[in-house]
């Protein structure tokens, strides 16, 4: 099969032995559904930015999503210029003597089949297919870090959809479903068996072409992560994350906010048995599971962006293929001319930026995707009704429009992180040309090390 063609299965979610795990019951069809859903968007997540990073410093995107992950068939044809094998140092500047990582992904010199690297830190494992659902990885892939204060080298081949995963005083539990389908840890569901445990993770892609590495706090906040790469010419790149005490103030942010406007951001804050904070999550992980949360807190303000865009033009700059384009509101719906139109997204739709009318299209797909991460982003920032040009360059804008009405979240996580940069919405790398990237994203051509620090500063 075609690479191009198997990252539209993943994308789009058409079955394939590698995606999804076939399903015996509704209730592991549903699981399964939303494991492959996870992993299609965490890909294409990760394309996007590779490739918004490339636009956004003056580099052109070479097309759909698709381009910067997995390789096209044009790039088949070309030979790689990144080493086959990447060292990973992992740094526990926690107080804990018990930390342990895990390392998962799709092996792009493999098939794209399920990969995830071995307690020794440095042997692959590829899952095969299990008889039935629930079942345990055949080998031990929790790599234990040492003391506080040392490193721990893990070597990885290329990877795409790639996770390092933390889990402090606990290991984490992997399963497997036939296909194979790999179950994560979640938590979004109480019933997982990680739900109640001290875990985080930072994602990245390392293709033939470059490392691409990023903090992600799209679903939640919870342990610190910070990134150091270094290329092969010594020259090295940081993103700094939240400080040891950054998940409390995170927290401590959602309840402040709570207390001046009673929307429910306090809702959001997780807490252990004991009662201190375990993680602070999303307004879209909170909506997943509490889906009355932040029902119609967006409405008045959507209603006033379709008002202004009925009367004047709105602009976005694609920084693709596409160039600079305008949209109205006509018969109530945002319409880009030859291009396709947006009906009024709700709360749950701007939070996630793939339901409702920004989900999947069957009509210039490439396009409307563009589109949509420029339209969310405006809209979690509360940039889309004061300003007419997006991405709205004004970074000090940021979550300060609409009258108070904006993704708090994301607004707390950028102010707790120690360089206010983070992945905290799923376009949270959308930004004007030129501009600074805020989504706490390294990328190198010449990758030596990624050393990822576990634990704040």
């Amino acid at each position: 099969m075609k690479l191009k063609a198997k990252f539209n299965q993943w994308r789009l979610g058409s079955p394939d032995a590698n995606s999804q795990a076939p399903p015996t019951t509704a209730s592991t069809k549903t699981r399964a559904r939303k494991l492959s859903k996870s992993i299609q968007a965490r890909v294409a997540r990760q394309a996007s930015s590779i490739a918004t990073l490339g636009s956004r410093v003056g580099q052109k995107e070479k097309g759909g999503t698709e381009a910067a992950v997995v390789a096209t068939d044009r790039d088949l044809s070309v030979s790689a210029t990144t080493a086959a094998t990447l060292n990973l140092s992992l740094v526990n500047r926690t107080s804990s003597n018990n930390v342990n990582a895990y390392v998962t992904g799709l092996a792009i010199d493999n098939s794209y089949r399920f990969i995830l690297i071995q307690s020794d830190g440095r042997t692959p494992y590829y899952p095969s297919s299990p008889s039935s659902v629930g079942s345990p990885l055949a080998v031990n892939c929790a790599i234990p870090l040492g003391p506080p204060g040392s490193s721990k080298i893990v070597t990885i081949p290329r990877i795409a959809g790639g996770r390092i995963w933390f889990s402090i005083d606990s290991s984490l539990t992997f399963l497997l479903n036939p296909g194979p389908g790999l179950v994560e840890p979640s938590v979004s569901n109480p019933s997982d068996p990680n739900y109640k445990l001290n875990w985080g993770f930072c994602e990245f892609t390392f293709n033939n072409f470059q490392l691409f590495a990023n903090i992600s706090y799209v679903d939640f906040v919870s342990i610190p992560i910070a990134l150091n790469l270094i290329n092969t010419a010594g020259a090295k790149q940081s993103v700094i994350g939240i400080p040891k005490n950054g998940l409390q103030r995170v927290a401590q942010g959602l309840i402040d906010q709570n207390a001046k406007d009673g929307k429910g951001w306090d809702k959001l804050v997780v807490r252990a048995s004991n009662g201190s904070v375990l993680r602070a999550l999303s307004p879209n992980t909170g909506i997943v599971m509490d889906s009355s949360l932040f029902q119609g807190y967006y409405d008045a303000y959507v209603n006033a962006i379709w008002d202004k865009y009925s009367r004047a033009p709105l602009t976005v700059d694609t920084q693709a293929q596409w160039g600079t384009v305008s949209a109205y509101v006509s018969n109530n719906l945002l319409t880009f001319a030859n291009l396709g139109s947006f009906a009024k997204p709700s709360a749950k739709d701007i939070f996630s930026c793939s339901t409702g009318p920004f989900a999947a299209y069957p009509v210039n797909t490439d396009a409307m995707g563009n589109l949509t991460a420029r339209l969310a982003a405006g809209l979690n920032r509360s940039t889309l009704l004061e300003v007419s040009k997006h991405p709205a360059e004004n970074l000090r804008a940021y979550y300060q429009g609409a009258g108070g009405v904006t993704n708090h979240y994301s607004r707390v996580v950028h102010a707790v992180n120690g360089d206010g940069r983070g992945y905290a919405f799923p376009y949270d790398d959308v930004g004007a040309s030129g501009s600074q990237d805020l989504a706490g994203a390294v990328s190198d051509g010449a990758p030596k090390t990624l050393e990822v620090v576990v634990g704040g500063y």
